[in-house]
């Protein structure tokens, strides 16, 4: 019996663990994905990072349509999240679960998280997106 009770706590804490992890794919010359990785990890995420020179096999298996994209891609949980989305959003977005693709940050605003610029700050929205479209998930 208490090896089953082990096996079962190993396996919790296994899939506890994985669900926290963020598969990142970016280009390896690319400053600000870099400093969106540090972002993440300092908010708790546990960050692999996998460098590629052609992203846009990784953007269309991540179900991007035109428009949406940004400079990284990454896989957490069964979402995609692409850009520069704050790490505040992917914890709200593994929270409630919603019916999803997942988040972007389409472009690369300044002030995003990897896109600061001293006190300068655009204005950005983090999009909750599926097949059919996009909505507002957060505005900044």
């Amino acid at each position: 019996m208490k090896k089953l009770l082990l096996g079962a706590a190993l396996t919790l804490a296994s899939m506890a663990a994985s669900a926290a992890s963020l598969e990142v794919y970016k280009s390896p010359t690319c400053g600000c994905c870099i400093k969106w990785v540090e972002h993440m990890r300092e908010n708790g995420f546990d960050v692999k990072v996998h460098e590629t020179h052609n992203l846009q096999p990784i953007k269309e298996k991540a179900g991007l349509r035109a428009g949406l994209g940004s400079c990284h891609t990454a896989f957490i949980d069964g979402y995609t999240i692409e850009g520069h989305v704050p790490a505040k959003e992917v914890k709200r977005l593994l929270e409630e679960r919603p019916e999803a693709v997942g988040l972007t940050v389409p472009a690369m605003p300044i002030g995003s998280p990897g896109m600061e610029m001293g006190d300068r700050q655009d204005p950005y929205e983090v999009l909750l997106f599926d097949e059919k479209g996009t909505e507002v998930y957060a505005q900044y």
